[in-house]
């Protein structure tokens, strides 16, 4: 082979090496939807926060136009002890910001105290924590109580 056969032979492995390594850059409404799809696994199949947070028809289905918009706990402690008898809304997360409600998900940590059972201290991963806050972000939030 010749050297201009080897340079023209190398030049197109290097341009084929190149290309098949190169993709464009994601679109972010992409990434972001692929993060909040990220998020409802976690929420929904993972913590399972639906067992707590969402209110339940009489039949016992979760009622989903008030989707983890707080719910009275439907079991109580079984020896006495600090107990939450009430799950708040966790839909639009109302009263965290986004960095307040990763850190409350990566170290169980948050502004107003520990938590009480049965609320479980999580310890999520940086970016899964990120994920259930896109996803809980994208809830239509309870709506406030009349007179309170």
């Amino acid at each position: 082979m010749t050297t201009v056969g080897l340079l023209t032979t190398g030049a197109a492995s290097l341009l084929a090496v190149l290309t098949a390594c190169t993709r464009p850059a994601p679109d972010p409404q992409t990434a972001a939807a692929a993060r909040v799809e990220l998020g409802r696994h976690l929420v929904e199949q993972v913590a399972m926060c639906a067992d707590c947070h969402a209110p339940r028809l009489p039949n016992g289905q979760f009622d989903r136009t008030r989707w983890l918009q707080g719910s009275l706990l439907p079991f109580a402690a079984t020896v006495p002890m600090p107990w939450a008898p009430v799950a708040p809304s966790i839909a639009g997360l109302p009263g965290y910001n986004d960095e307040q409600a990763v850190l409350f998900l990566t170290t169980g940590r948050r502004a107003a105290g520990p938590t009480r059972p049965p609320m479980p201290e999580f310890r999520f991963a940086d970016e899964e924590a990120r994920a259930v806050v896109a996803y809980l972000r994208s809830l239509t939030p309870a709506s406030p109580v009349a007179g309170g």
